[in-house]
């Protein structure tokens, strides 16, 4: 279908989570800002990943649903199509969005070519989630418009009220102008995380040198947190219940955060915090941090890395990625690391 720059006014960009995934799409957001200065540009996704955008200057609104909560597909379709878009975006692809898509009359409907899912299109992409990082994935339904890209830099908001809060949780729990080492030890994939055991192993071979600072966002990884702050003792401290802009600032913070592939690695390194990003079953290049302060910890040993299972139980390798990957390790890789980025 050609596509006629002109005619678009409004603009729906669909990504319905997770987090990480979401901040992985907002270059395209701030690229369709510089093609599109005066239109109406929207995002659609479940409220959870709300903070994620919001504060995005290239952004007019954030829509949000909560599967959770029961939202409904007609509600949700209905109110899409009575907006009227001129172009939608589909960043994701599922059954769910393809169908909002299909049903949105919008004039161009641009998605990739999953399945029965394409139908949905008029403008289809070639996925390419195996040749290139998610952001140029991403990036690739400006490409099939011929649209101007300016920038491939993620973005995240957070401001002085949350830097403020950062430096007074900071002083109040003795951290100020000592070393703290974050340590970001939950995930939502078994197969993603790297054992508490050797997080609190980990933070007690910096001995007296550190203090480390364990960050959490719900209460099963507030759980584990304080199973880790037990083991450590003292020298370890617990983040309170914050939103992830207070979080981003408490990441800024740390003079390095040590972290499982989730969402809060994403804050990570697209605030410019130092970070080291531990590796499994996911692909680092892929999906890994892109920043110069950034570091990929993975057991190269293997073969099988980036098999995609998101259950140990699924794991023909008995989770090796993981349990083979060593504290004696990691603690001399990190160590290189905070030399080099002080």
């Amino acid at each position: 279908m050609h596509f006629d720059k002109s005619k678009v006014n409004k603009i729906l960009v669909i990504k319905p989570g997770a987090i990480g995934d979401v901040l992985l799409c907002t270059p395209v957001i701030e690229n369709l800002r510089h093609n599109f200065p005066d239109a109406v540009i929207n995002f659609l996704t479940q409220s959870y990943c709300r903070e994620v955008l919001e504060g995005n200057p290239y952004l007019n609104r954030v829509l949000t649903y909560d599967i959770a909560k029961g939202d409904g597909s007609f509600c949700l379709i209905r109110n899409i199509h009575n907006q009227k878009y001129d172009l939608i975006i589909d960043l994701f692809g599922n059954p769910r969005t393809a169908v909002i898509v299909f049903n949105s009359d919008a004039k161009y409907r641009v998605g990739y070519r999953f399945k029965w899912r394409s139908l949905a299109y008029n403008i289809k992409i070639k996925p390419r989630g195996g040749e290139v990082h998610n952001i140029e994935f991403n990036l690739d339904a400006l490409r099939i418009l011929n649209l101007d890209i300016i920038t491939a830099k993620p973005y995240f908001y957070y401001n002085a009220v949350h830097r403020e809060f950062a430096d007074d949780f900071f002083k109040t729990n003795g951290l100020e102008g000592k070393k703290v080492i974050g340590f970001n030890a939950s995930g939502t994939w078994p197969t993603k995380v790297w054992y508490p055991e050797k997080f609190a192993e980990l933070g007690k071979k910096f001995g007296s040198d550190a203090k480390i600072l364990l960050f959490w966002g719900y209460d099963k990884e507030k759980e584990t947190a304080i199973k880790i702050k037990n083991m450590i003792g003292d020298n370890a401290v617990l983040i309170p219940e914050v939103n992830l802009k207070y979080m981003a600032a408490l990441i800024k913070k740390c003079s390095v955060f040590v972290t499982n592939d989730t969402g809060p690695m994403h804050i990570a390194w697209i605030t410019g915090a130092n970070t080291a990003a531990i590796f499994g079953p996911t692909n680092s290049h892929l999906q890994g941090p892109l920043s110069e302060n950034s570091i990929i910890i993975k057991n190269d040993s293997l073969s099988c890395l980036g098999c995609n299972l998101t259950q140990i139980s699924e794991c023909p390798n008995s989770h090796k990625c993981m349990g083979e990957l060593s504290v004696d390790y990691i603690y001399s890789k990190l160590l290189k690391f905070m030399e080099i980025h002080k």
